[in-house]
């Protein structure tokens, strides 16, 4: 359908709590075109997962596509394309794990980020049915940062270390410079 925007840290959608899809909503046209304007937008981009609020849509949806395969986290599961309307998350595995999070609305940072090594997600499909799913590791990192965007928050906010916060640029040159400071 359309690449739309991806609104950037600042805007004040990005800071709102989306609101829940209805029934109604889950299986009208307006929210498949929606959902073909978010395909093209994260295919566009080069990201691994979009959520509605980032491109300015304030609602509880989110897309994920891992190609799976050898990457800078490991070898990673793939995630064919899900979408994921009101999804909600289950901590099954409290022990932190760290990443580097990058995002598409706060583009050229990363920054280390802890966050809960397992999680269940609970979610409906466009029919409105019910799914579920367990993660670990790297992927239950995704969900979980992808889905704060539905509640208001960007990864920056769940950094306990700010000195770990860097341009992709000279995270790409210089690794993880924090890591030498102790």
């Amino acid at each position: 359908m359309a690449v739309r925007e991806i609104i950037r840290m600042g805007h004040p959608v990005l800071r709102q709590r989306a609101r829940e899809l209805t029934p109604e909503e889950i299986t009208s046209p307006g929210l498949r075109d929606l959902i073909d304007d978010m395909v093209d937008t994260l295919a566009a981009s080069g990201g691994i997962g979009l959520a509605a609020p980032q491109i300015a849509e304030p609602v509880r949806l989110a897309i994920i596509r891992i190609p799976g395969g050898p990457s800078r986290y490991g070898e990673i599961e793939e995630v064919p394309l899900t979408i994921y309307v009101n999804p909600t998350i289950e901590i099954r595995d409290a022990e932190e794990q760290g990443f580097w999070e990058g995002c598409l609305s706060v583009p050229g940072l990363r920054g280390y980020v802890e966050r809960p090594r397992g999680i269940r997600v609970r979610w409906q499909d466009l029919d409105g049915q019910p799914e579920t799913a367990d993660y670990e590791g790297f992927l239950a990192t995704v969900f979980q940062h992808e889905f704060d965007h539905l509640d208001g928050r960007l990864y920056i906010d769940r950094m306990q270390d700010t000195t770990r916060l860097m341009f992709e640029e000279e995270f790409a040159r210089y690794g993880d410079a924090t890591a030498a400071i102790d």
